[in-house]
């Protein structure tokens, strides 16, 4: 029986998942928002500079049905190297080649001695605006809920 290295390894899977949720925070962080948190880049070699694309996007009719093709997105990737030899990448909706150079700087980091630093300044005031943003989203549509109810009639009884 053959495993992935996932699997053949628990704890990597776990880093795995951590990354996967580090990276989706920095490609749904507003990009002004990410260039405020973190100003400065540090000297990198792009292994692919950032450039734009697009992919395509699919949808299933109750997250359930077949899958179709809903339609294209535009999308930004970046690679980089940092000069310790970690490795960033990023892939961020739209055309910001900052917000994608940022992200992709953001992920070699977090996979150095400065990924506590990077958390506390960078992926922890992200992570609580993303809440805040949910919760205010799930607050709206709340206010917006009606609750239907039946009366019960003598001739039901």
């Amino acid at each position: 029986m053959t495993h992935t290295p996932l699997e053949a390894a628990p704890h990597c899977a776990e880093a795995f998942a951590t990354r996967k949720a580090w990276m989706g925070l920095l490609a749904r962080a507003k990009p002004t928002r990410l260039a405020d948190l973190f100003p400065e880049i540090p000297a990198h070699d792009l292994l692919r500079a950032p450039e734009i694309g697009a992919v395509m996007v699919r949808g299933r009719i109750g997250g359930t049905g077949q899958p179709f093709n809903l339609g294209e997105m535009t999308v930004t990737r970046c690679a980089l190297r940092l000069g310790s030899g970690a490795v960033g990448h990023a892939h961020v909706q739209g055309r910001d080649k900052g917000h994608a150079l940022r992200a992709a700087v953001v992920d070699a980091l977090m996979q150095t001695d400065q990924a506590e630093v990077m958390r506390a300044a960078v992926l922890a005031p992200l992570q609580a605006e993303e809440v805040a943003r949910r919760a205010s989203r799930a607050a709206k549509a709340a206010a917006t809920k009606v609750e239907f109810f039946t009366l019960v009639r003598g001739e039901d009884q």
